[in-house]
């Protein structure tokens, strides 16, 4: 499954970096790529449960740039 969701606050370009590697390191994320100009996240993965994903995914966000949040 591939989603993309639209990012608000997202910052920094070193943060997104961050952010990309961490989601990547993830077992249950098959890919991330986060993009500063576009204000987007695409994810990547086989797990079904997209609410399960995109919680885990807003924790590692919070965790390098506390103000952005995933629009749905």
């Amino acid at each position: 499954m591939k989603k993309t969701y639209k990012l608000q606050d997202l910052c920094c370009v070193s943060c997104a970096s961050k952010i990309e590697n961490a989601l990547n390191k993830l077992d249950f994320i098959d890919s991330a790529m986060v993009n500063v100009m576009t204000q987007k996240i695409i994810l990547e993965t086989e797990n079904q449960d997209s609410d399960f994903v995109i919680q885990q995914t807003q924790k590692v966000i919070q965790k390098f740039e506390p103000e952005c949040k995933i629009l749905l």
